[in-house]
């Protein structure tokens, strides 16, 4: 190794570190600007919120912002997409501990209601896809995903005996998406989601009460 590898070497041992660090700050902001997104438009809905806003509540300012997210669409949609970036994960987890699909089905939903009222940027995500109207911006598909999931599950759950073999898997997939997202809109309107649970449990039991073998 002649005396410019030397230098070469000893250059890129040196910047590596930095360049991570640098990597690893720039990250660890736009997670903060999420997170503070998340809360505004939580609280406040699309239309009111501002990048000062946000700018404000992460305690950074504008431009840092704009560094990141060039404009209020940009954020929103990375808003609902970390939304939805919760439920894959959750879902894996699910199915790697838990036995059969009805199993898995009930438990997938009770964790998405656990999610739904503790979960800031899940809740900021459901009320951006309320104004999705509002937002100049293309936004992922709701609702779509959760169907697929739960015919798949239902279905699963026929052929085990689990549940009613009259049982349509695409309309109690319909069915429970429509009463779960209507009902966590409700009681996010009525109560703030402090009585979700509650009337989760309501329609949960009395939706697979009509349907379980």
């Amino acid at each position: 190794m002649n005396s410019s590898d030397t230098t070469t070497s000893i250059g890129s041992t040196r910047q590596q570190p930095a360049r991570e660090l640098k990597q690893e700050r720039a990250h660890r902001t736009r997670e903060q600007i999420l997170w503070a997104a998340a809360e505004e438009f939580k609280e406040k809905g699309y239309p009111v919120v501002t990048l000062q806003h946000v700018a404000t509540r992460a305690g950074l300012t504008k431009g840092a912002v704009y560094f990141h997210f060039t404009n209020k669409e940009a954020l929103a949609v990375a808003v609902v997409e970390e939304h939805y970036a919760h439920w894959a994960p959750l879902v894996t987890e699910v199915r790697e501990s838990e036995r059969s699909p009805l199993d898995i089905m009930i438990t997938v939903l009770d964790r998405t209601a656990e999610l739904f009222r503790d979960d800031t940027m899940v809740q900021a995500g459901a009320r951006l896809q309320i104004e999705r109207s509002l937002i100049k911006a293309d936004l992922p598909q709701p609702y779509v995903g959760w169907q697929e999931l739960l015919t798949t599950l239902a279905a699963a759950a026929v052929e085990t005996g689990q549940l009613r073999p009259d049982t349509s898997p695409e309309a109690l997939a319909r069915v429970l998406v429509a009463a779960f997202f209507g009902t966590q809109h409700i009681s996010d309107v009525l109560t703030g989601r402090a009585d979700l649970m509650d009337r989760y449990a309501e329609l949960r039991d009395i939706i697979f009460a009509g349907v379980t073998a």
